[in-house]
């Protein structure tokens, strides 16, 4: 039997960083995929884009209250795309492995491939913005300096989880390790299961 068509690690990373490279990219609401794996990976990183900047404007001071209120309860709602497109990328992938024979010895993961390109989102977005941080006139050679040596750690991370993620698609494309479909159950986020929301009924 062949061996399953999954994603390659390279274009995964390679796709995170062009969409970082067009200013606005998240907000603009361009798609390029529309079905399947790729498109669930795209929303999830949007989602991410999203929720980094409302992180970031929920730290501000000088705002008035009802302001980080509005910015905490986007975070909420870009959290959840993020997460049901995890479970999406999963979905899609675990179907793309749906014919492999496991073998008798293969090894439970205990991270999902979804949740470990949610992480390589992640860290592109950390990336794009401590770069940006080296690239400062305002701020002094010290601050570079150091933004240089975090961003080179980034990158180390990135390259070490990608290799992660190619062993687990090749490995599970062979049978050797599996991993399963989690689901996030996010309670807070559930009007029937978040006390605090179904408390207000009463």
């Amino acid at each position: 039997m062949p061996e399953p068509t999954l994603p390659d690690v390279c274009a995964i990373v390679a796709f995170h960083d062009a969409c970082l490279a067009v200013p606005g990219w998240a907000k603009s609401g361009a798609v390029r995929y529309r079905e399947g794996f790729w498109q669930a990976m795209e929303e999830n990183h949007r989602a991410n884009c999203l929720l980094w900047d409302e992180e970031d404007l929920a730290r501000r001071r000088n705002v008035p209250d009802a302001e980080i209120a509005a910015n905490k309860r986007a975070i909420d709602r870009y959290n959840q795309i993020r997460n049901d497109a995890i479970e999406r990328m999963d979905e899609a992938l675990l179907a793309a492995l749906a014919a492999v024979e496991r073998r008798p010895q293969a090894r439970l993961h205990s991270e999902t491939a979804g949740a470990m390109i949610d992480r390589l989102s992640i860290l592109a977005l950390k990336i794009h913005h401590m770069r940006a941080q080296t690239e400062r006139t305002d701020a002094d050679e010290t601050h570079r300096a150091e933004c240089a040596a975090k961003l080179a750690r980034l990158r180390e991370q990135r390259e070490d989880l990608a290799g992660c993620l190619a062993r687990l698609f090749a490995e599970a494309a062979r049978g050797e390790t599996w991993f399963k479909l989690y689901r996030q159950f996010k309670m807070y986020n559930d009007p029937r299961l978040n006390p605090a929301l179904y408390g207000e009924k009463r």
